[in-house]
């Protein structure tokens, strides 16, 4: 691949956070390495990884000129991220995981999409590779979704959340590093799933969108990963608060933006959404202590309130009452 890394002429800076990624790792450098887009720039920032993936990120740092490497005392997924957007000199920034795998393709595909259209984010579809049974599913079918032309971000978005099958993550897409930048748009550290608010609000100031239907990454579904791991007790109590957070942070974002977009009925569902998944989580838990806990949580926070505000439809405000019932009975059975 000739590659000359110039800060004028890099067309994209892919951030790679890298904390103990394992042995998934050369796998994935080698699909990084593989990418037919000239003029990329590679930016690994080491937080603080234990394994030696540090070690293999040097190896590929001193053999590919332009892949460079940060070291940092481990601070989380979120800190690694803005560690890369400070140093970042692509025309656009993407944030690929280092354990899963990007198609040769993938980057050249959404750059010349920006460039046609002049794009502030370009997105593709990616599939979940199930490592146990070696499945491979579509993350959004395009029975829900297909290619689209150039959408304002929140039309996107709107569209998007429709399918009930987005994720909001930001390996799938690639980004204007100059309107990350004007709106000063960095990861919240210490928040599990960041790239839920981070990719609300970067819809909310997008102006130009497309998004293809081509799968160009493969996402691996492993106990190992942070979202999939099993928790029970205190462990999982601690988690479900960062989903309470998230809706706090999606309610006062449409707050905030709602005299400059149309917010539409899906941005209030998705905060009740996300809500909700911890009163699923409530259900599932084992421990009674770690139920009463996420309980009181769920009261002491505002959720309520939150959920009651951003109820869409008639299926979700039938869910949602049926669950302060339920809640509001186990509180007082759990005492």
């Amino acid at each position: 691949m000739p590659l000359t890394t110039t800060s004028d002429n890099i067309k994209l800076s892919a951030i790679i956070p890298l904390y103990n990624a394992g042995e998934m790792f050369r796998n994935f450098m080698d699909s990084l390495v593989a990418q037919t887009l000239e003029n990329l720039e590679v930016i690994i920032v080491n937080d603080g990884s234990t394994d030696g993936s540090e070690r293999v990120a040097q190896e590929y740092a001193s053999k590919y000129p332009h892949i460079r490497v940060i070291h940092q005392a481990n601070g989380g997924v979120s800190r690694a991220r803005n560690a890369g957007l400070d140093v970042a000199k692509g025309q656009y920034v993407t944030f690929p995981d280092a354990d899963d795998i990007l198609y040769p393709d993938m980057y050249k595909t959404l750059i010349e999409l920006c460039e046609q259209d002049d794009l502030d984010v370009a997105q593709c579809n990616g599939e979940r590779y199930f490592v146990s049974s070696e499945k491979v599913k579509p993350i959004i079918p395009t029975d829900r979704l297909t290619s689209t032309a150039v959408l304002d971000g929140p039309d996107w978005l709107k569209m998007a959340l429709a399918t009930n099958r987005y994720l909001h993550v930001v390996w799938l897409g690639v980004y204007r590093l100059q309107l990350i930048k004007k709106h000063n748009l960095y990861f919240e550290p210490g928040l599990h799933h960041q790239d839920i608010p981070w990719t609300t609000e970067l819809m909310f100031n997008a102006r130009r969108v497309k998004y293809t239907q081509k799968v160009l990454y493969r996402y691996y579904i492993h106990g190992q990963s942070i979202s999939n791991q099993k928790r029970t007790g205190m462990k999982n109590v601690e988690y479900q608060r960062h989903y309470l957070k998230i809706a706090k942070m999606l309610d006062a974002l449409n707050e905030r933006y709602k005299d400059q977009i149309k917010i539409y009925a899906e941005f209030p569902r998705q905060v009740t959404r996300e809500a909700l998944t911890v009163c699923h989580s409530v259900r599932r838990e084992p421990d009674q202590a770690a139920r009463k806990a996420m309980i009181d949580d769920i009261y002491t926070s505002g959720t309520r309130k939150i959920m009651l505000r951003n109820a869409r439809g008639l299926k979700q405000w039938w869910q949602l009452l049926l669950w302060l019932y339920r809640l509001h009975n186990l509180r007082k059975k759990l005492g």
